[in-house]
């Protein structure tokens, strides 16, 4: 056993551990000693499918020190205009160069392929070498929320041993043609299958969706790091919710507004994860019928499709893909800092990256822990419709207190992970004034209202 001398054991070196080892290095004299499973940097970026991107604007994503993509507009193709979105080959080495940039400071060691066995013990995969760290290290969860994909968790469905059925990530290899594909799941994993496909020739009409829950998804032309247009978004939101007398009528009602998007517009959705997805897109989803909406799949066999109230057929030859995995998790909130741990999770509604990094800060700014957990609160992702509502009831709560805090407002001016920041030299225009001026007026009421239809 080696002792490391170190004052933080940051386990998870995903986009949340990055945020924050990287916020609060550049804040502090701290040491860190950051340990993943992985044999880089970047979390589930490493084993992400092939053709995957961000769904959001790349400013959005990563750490506060180093700007993903470097804040460029797409000048072709169906998004152009809109800020590029990171893919993720683009991902992984982007985290490759922070990391070598905390390396050299000297006040951070790496340790990847090694597992963090829960009592200040880290343990190699590779050799077995051990290393704990001291009473005094802080251990940081950056793992509460990793999410879980297709590449590396099996179908939550039974498979016949004469099924094809394959993760995502495979669908690129296929080396033969079938005469069917059989997407499962609703999710954006699920559309970026149904899309790439379409985008490869597939006819519409070889696509069977299996999508249990219809999604709700945030256009993306309006989410972007524009203030004039997120801000204006924002205050839509808010101005709708004030006025809805339930949940339903409140998205129908931001639908009416192009700020969400379904798929079928004659199915109302219940799910509301809320990723962004661009209309064309959406064009192109809208062009595949044969969707089956009878729940979880049960299980697969060659030529069948089994759910809890009966089956359906498919091609003899049909591949199976497999989309279906959590995703996002849903654990309990608990403080940010507590005795055990410092446990990372999103401060604001959505955006997890900038509330790991401001994390970071705020645990490099203040000392005392009752403090820190005054000024951020964490806030749960969405997944239903209710799931969204306390999201963004409890994530806009928290945003009004950390934002009454001078340092952290200035500091969080100039972080591109803000999505409501207004960059220093941005032009004023009424545009701006207004949604200023409209969430100010309807953020008390419309939280009131959420509040109460959550």
């Amino acid at each position: 056993m080696t002792r490391i001398d170190a004052d933080y054991l940051v386990v998870g070196a995903g986009a949340a551990g990055m945020a924050f080892t990287d916020a609060l290095v550049d804040h502090s004299d701290a040491r860190v000693v950051l340990v993943d499973r992985r044999s880089g940097p970047g979390g589930h970026w490493q084993e992400a499918y092939p053709f995957v991107r961000l769904h959001q604007s790349s400013a959005f994503y990563g750490v506060a020190s180093t700007l993903l993509g470097g804040g460029r507009l797409q000048e072709h193709g169906p998004e152009a205009g809109l800020q590029e979105r990171a893919s993720q080959s683009e991902i992984v080495g982007y985290f490759d160069r922070v990391l070598a940039r905390m390396l050299q400071t000297g006040r951070v060691d790496f340790h990847p392929n090694s597992e963090y066995d829960g009592d200040r013990t880290v343990v190699s995969r590779i050799s077995g070498a051990r290393f704990e760290v001291p009473a005094s290290c802080r251990i940081v969860d950056a793992r509460y929320l990793a999410p879980s994909i297709p590449a590396e968790t099996p179908p939550p469905f039974d498979v016949g041993a004469r099924a094809s059925v394959l993760p995502v990530n495979d669908l690129p290899r296929l080396e033969e043609a079938p005469s069917q594909y059989v997407v499962v799941g609703s999710g954006k994993t699920a559309t970026d299958a149904c899309v790439w496909l379409l985008g490869r020739g597939v006819d519409p009409d070889a696509i069977c969706w299996v999508r249990p829950r219809d999604p709700w998804m945030y256009n993306r032309a309006l989410i972007q790091p524009d203030p004039a247009i997120f801000l204006g978004m924002a205050a839509d939101l808010m101005q709708s919710a004030a006025g809805s007398a339930s949940l339903e009528e409140l998205f129908l009602r931001l639908e009416e507004q192009e700020i969400m998007l379904r798929i079928d517009r004659d199915v109302t959705p219940t799910m509301a994860k809320t990723p962004t997805l661009a209309t064309w897109e959406l064009e192109h989803l809208r062009t595949i019928e044969d969707v089956v909406r009878r729940g979880h799949l049960r299980s697969v066999e060659r030529g069948r499709l089994t759910f809890a109230d009966g089956s359906v057929e498919v091609a003899d030859d049909a591949v199976v893909v497999h989309c279906a995995a959590d995703g996002l998790k849903y654990p309990p909130l608990v403080p940010v800092w507590r005795p055990e741990a410092i446990t990372v999770q999103p401060i604001r509604s959505g955006f997890p990256c900038f509330g790991a990094a401001l994390t970071g800060y705020v645990e490099a700014t203040r000392t005392d822990d009752d403090e820190k957990n005054r000024t951020c609160s964490p806030s749960p992702y969405g997944d239903s419709l209710a799931g969204w509502a306390r999201m963004n009831v409890l994530g806009t709560r928290s945003s009004m207190a950390f934002s009454a805090e001078a340092d952290i407002r200035e500091w969080g001016n100039g972080v591109a992970l803000n999505p409501v920041r207004v960059p220093d030299g941005y032009p004023a225009s009424p545009v701006l004034d207004d949604a200023r001026e409209r969430l100010a007026a309807y953020t008390g009421p419309a939280l009131e209202r959420l509040a109460h239809l959550m």
